[in-house]
């Protein structure tokens, strides 16, 4: 019933964070333990996170491919 979600570095994408919607695109696709956007990450190639970076604040954040949606306007 999950859907695999193919993004790609590059994509535009949104996710929720307190309470709003933010507009962002990916930075990479992370499958193995690692440091990024300041915290410990425990991804894996089964269960990969997404590094993406904030349209609005330019900061970066880590989420697992559910907790993002990809937005249209790419081609």
């Amino acid at each position: 019933m999950a859907q695999e979600k193919k993004l790609k570095k590059g994509d535009q994408v949104s996710w929720k964070s307190h309470g709003q919607t933010v507009p962002g695109k990916v930075k990479k696709k992370i499958t193995e333990r690692t440091e990024a956007a300041g915290r410990s990450v425990d991804a894996s190639k089964d269960e990969p996170q997404y590094e993406v970076t904030s349209d609005k604040s330019g900061r970066n954040a880590v989420h697992k491919p559910g907790a993002l949606r990809k937005r249209g306007g790419g081609s």
